[in-house]
Parts: structure tokens; sequence; C-alpha cells
């Protein structure tokens, strides 16, 4: 965009974007209510089915006591990954509740550090694994004795007859 735009007359409002916007006035459209407001900033969003004991999010259990009208029902969840503590729960389109975690609620922890921890967990069980099988492996060579090997027989060819035997009868 030029420099040349802001000066140059507008068709519409018939003056020049920069007199415009000078002149002061703009107002934002401003959601209606703090709730519409999350909704709008906090853009991950993810579908869960309530269950009796609250929604279940990333190993968490988040609960609120507007939640129990709600079991077995779909309903959209909006969070913030820097503060996996609460969730702000929305049931068609309309804002319902923002559940808690017990567990994390005292302290925030963000989606990050959930994810770098259950990946350096994973990594710590799959070398223990690993080690293990290697002492297995050591385990089986040391204490089984190497299978037999099977003898190969030679089959002796049948017998083949100079000629075919044709059957007769008693007759004959």
């Amino acid at each position: 965009m030029t420099k040349s735009h802001h000066y140059r007359v507008h068709s519409e409002t018939e003056c020049q974007p920069k007199e415009r916007w000078e002149k002061g006035g703009f107002v934002p459209r401003m959601p209606a209510s703090l709730e519409q407001l999350d909704l709008l900033l906090l853009t991950v969003a993810k579908t869960r089915r309530v269950q009796q004991d609250g929604i279940h999010f990333q190993n968490h259990r988040y609960m609120d006591i507007t939640l129990a009208a709600f079991v077995k029902e779909e309903v959209l969840i909006r969070y913030d990954p820097a503060d996996m503590g609460e969730i702000h729960v929305f049931f068609q389109d309309h804002f319902l509740c923002r559940a808690i975690c017990a567990e994390l609620s005292d302290r925030k922890v963000s989606l990050k550090e959930i994810e770098k921890a259950r990946s350096e967990r994973r990594k710590q069980v799959r070398a223990e694994l690993s080690t293990r099988e290697a002492m297995v492996n050591r385990y089986v060579e040391m204490h089984h004795a190497p299978p037999p090997v099977p003898k190969t027989v030679v089959a002796e060819p049948a017998p083949v007859e100079a000629r075919p035997r044709l059957k007769r009868y008693i007759n004959d």
C-alpha cells in the first residue's frame, strides 16, 4: 500500500482515508461480555463429552457444579495453553462455566510443560525397556543350549518297475 492511497478521496466516504482516521470517533466492536472476549482470545478449541466426574482433557479431570446437568452431552472447550488450570466450557455456542482442574489450580502449568514431561517420561520408559530386553537376550543366550541341528534324511527313490501293471479281470 502506498502513501498516495491515504491522500486519495475514497469513492464511498468522499474523503481521504488519512483525514477520516484523524477525525477520530472510531470505536472498535467490543464483545458484549468477558466470556465472549475469552471466546475470541482463547483460540484452542476441542470438543469433549461431559462424564459423571467432569471433563477429561490432557489426562486431567476438570470439574464444575454446572456440568452435572450436562452429563453425556458434547461440549466445546476452549483453553489457554499457557494456563491449563482451567478450561472454558461452551454448550451450543453459549458459555456454560469455567471448569477447574484441582491438581493444577494452585499453579499454572502450560501445555508445553505437560507435553515435555510426557515425552521425557516416554524416553525413560523406552530406555528401561531396551536395557531389560538386552538383559533377557543375554540370559537366554547363557542358559539355553543352541537348538539341535535337524538331521537331514535322504529318502531313497521308489523302485521303478519296468512296465506298468495292468489290471486284469478274474475271467481272463
